[in-house]
């Protein structure tokens, strides 16, 4: 297993709170990226899209999202999805996590639990 753990996400949000507390009452050392402040670049996002698919990627329940005008939101495909997130990181569903190889997209304890042990 790799010896960097990222948790991507906003700092703001409870699911990011969850998998957060999980992690550090599991003993698991991790790095946190704001995304919504610091930035995430096209080429992270397309590598996440290649892990995951931006169907998965892209949260579609998410205010920002559906607040967009309703032709930004038909006929969606992976490059405009890509162009989203990156324009609008509070569109990526949170967390991402990334460890060993791995890439966990929302947070569910028992994943977390598989990756990690615990």
């Amino acid at each position: 297993m790799s010896a960097t753990t990222i948790i991507h996400g906003i700092k703001a949000c409870d699911t990011m709170k969850k998998a957060r507390d999980w992690l550090d009452a599991h003993g698991v050392a991790y790095e946190f990226h704001d995304y919504k402040t610091a930035g995430i670049g096209r080429h992270v996002v397309e590598a996440w899209v290649r892990q995951a698919s931006w169907e998965v990627l892209l949260n579609r329940a998410g205010t920002t999202f559906r607040k967009l005008p309703e032709a930004q939101k038909i006929n969606l495909d992976e490059a405009k999805a890509i162009a989203l997130m990156v324009a609008q990181p509070s569109m990526i569903k949170r967390p991402v996590l990334e460890t060993g190889g791995v890439l966990l997209v929302g947070f569910k304890p028992e994943r977390y639990a598989e990756v990690f042990g615990g």
